[in-house]
């Protein structure tokens, strides 16, 4: 119990601490637009330097729940190029996903059984038998907010390798969209000039199909299996 309570008070700490201090500037369109030529020329420099360092402050930020995840990976595909931003964007904002996903867990899970265990259990047994379908599918619509389905698939019975390899998998997409979008950076006036409505409409149908393929594979094996029933 006082473990929790003291990870509890340090996460609140962190997060009040990066809004107090402002920090949130520095993830600005107009602030990274403002400093790409600096970032380049140090990248040039001290590459391997650079994309550790931006790693682990992308793991962090996501671990936290902290806002900014659009900048940074259009800022990863702006500095290091398509390929070398794709790689560190996806790792660390998967790594920083799942370290959410386990605070939320460790801290929220049992408070939250316990007090909905009832009504939760409906939910727990669909996660316990579809989870990583519909995991899948939210990973893959890029309008869910990604820090909410990092707490709230934290307080499911999800294992956490599951949440981790689906998460790795179905953020690939709008990872790669990003950081190729990071490259036009210098020329973007705002954030919503990246995902056109058809783009939206694109992902929200990818997202939708394996939920599709499964419940059609359910059927076919279904009626399948009617057919095959021995008569009484």
């Amino acid at each position: 119990m006082r473990k929790r309570l003291w990870l509890g008070l340090g996460v609140l700490a962190a997060v009040a601490l990066f809004f107090a201090l402002d920090l949130q500037r520095f993830l600005s369109l107009a602030a990274v637009q403002g400093s790409l030529g600096a970032l380049r020329d140090a990248y040039a420099e001290h590459g391997p330097l650079m994309v550790g360092g931006y790693f682990l402050c992308y793991v962090l930020m996501a671990a936290l729940s902290l806002p900014g995840a659009t900048v940074m990976g259009l800022a990863g595909g702006a500095v290091f190029g398509f390929w070398v931003g794709t790689l560190a964007v996806s790792f660390a904002s998967t790594i920083g996903a799942t370290l959410a996903f386990l605070m939320s867990r460790y801290l929220l899970r049992d408070a939250v059984q316990r007090r909905f265990g009832d009504r939760l259990a409906a939910v727990n047994d669909g996660v316990a038998r579809e989870g990583a379908w519909y995991l899948f599918t939210l990973r893959l619509i890029p309008v869910f907010p990604f820090f909410v389905i990092n707490l709230v698939m934290g307080l499911t019975p999800m294992p956490a390798r599951t949440f981790y390899w689906v998460s790795q998998l179905g953020m690939l997409g709008g990872t790669m969209v990003y950081v190729n979008a990071g490259r036009e950076l210098g020329r973007l006036k705002s954030l919503s000039g990246i995902l056109s409505p058809s783009m939206l409409l694109a992902f929200a149908l990818l997202g939708l199909f394996p939920l599709m393929v499964k419940k059609a594979v359910a059927r076919v094996r279904a009626q399948k299996k009617g057919r095959t029933a021995p008569l009484s």
